[in-house]
């Protein structure tokens, strides 16, 4: 379970203290899925840094399986963002000198050798429709191809926690929509917990639970 207490996160600038999160609780079950819309600079991604362990808050606490990653080292946190989380961003951030097969397989090059990766791999883009892509370069993808990707490698973990951050933002809207439909389908597939921000209101019309960001504030 993903549970958010009383999250707030503030910068110190040079007018003073800018406040970006204002207390903000949230709690998802494994299965779960949900997406917080809001205008830019409300918050949003804050939010996803912070519950994916990157960034941390100024108060509040964060859970996911009863563990609060920032009480970790700073080694067991690089850990359980490798192992826990599994993050889909608005740019894809596939390496460009790799193949689709090697992107994919990125997150398990750290910590123990992962005997079977290369497998659930394959068996990751087969899923995503990119079975014929596997030695293709990002330059030869297209957006929506990038994209799948994407979702492919944040998987490989096979995560407790899915993070997408506008995974739709580049793409038209046929594409968007194919790729929301994977999102959709991997997530029941997969049964992970997966929160979405987005402008989007069709990729947002797709979860029963909507939440609003409004101005770091959350409206649940």
């Amino acid at each position: 379970m993903l549970i958010a207490t009383h999250l707030t996160k503030t910068y110190q600038t040079p007018a003073g203290n800018l406040t970006v999160l204002d207390d903000v609780s949230l709690s998802l079950g494994a299965g779960e899925s949900a997406c917080v819309m809001g205008p830019s600079g409300s918050g949003k991604s804050t939010l996803l840094y912070i519950l994916g362990g990157l960034e941390p808050p100024s108060r509040g606490s964060v859970e996911l399986s009863g563990v609060n990653p920032y009480s970790l080292t700073a080694d067991a946190l690089a850990a359980f963002r490798n192992r826990d989380v599994g993050f889909v961003l608005q740019d894809h951030c596939l390496l460009p000198q790799c193949t689709v097969l090697e992107n994919v397989l990125v997150p398990t090059l750290v910590g123990q050798a992962d005997a079977g990766a290369a497998d659930r791999a394959t068996a990751l883009l087969r899923q995503v429709g990119l079975a014929d892509r596997l030695h293709h370069r990002p330059a030869e993808l297209s957006g929506g191809e990038k994209q799948r990707a994407a979702i492919a490698r944040a998987l490989i973990r096979s995560p407790r926690l899915i993070l997408c951050d506008e995974p739709t933002g580049n793409l038209d809207a046929d594409t968007a929509a194919t790729v929301a439909d994977l999102l959709i389908a991997m997530h029941a597939a997969h049964q992970a917990i997966m929160l979405v921000v987005t402008h989007s209101d069709a990729l947002g019309a797709r979860f029963a639970r909507r939440w609003t960001m409004n101005r770091g504030r959350l409206a649940v």
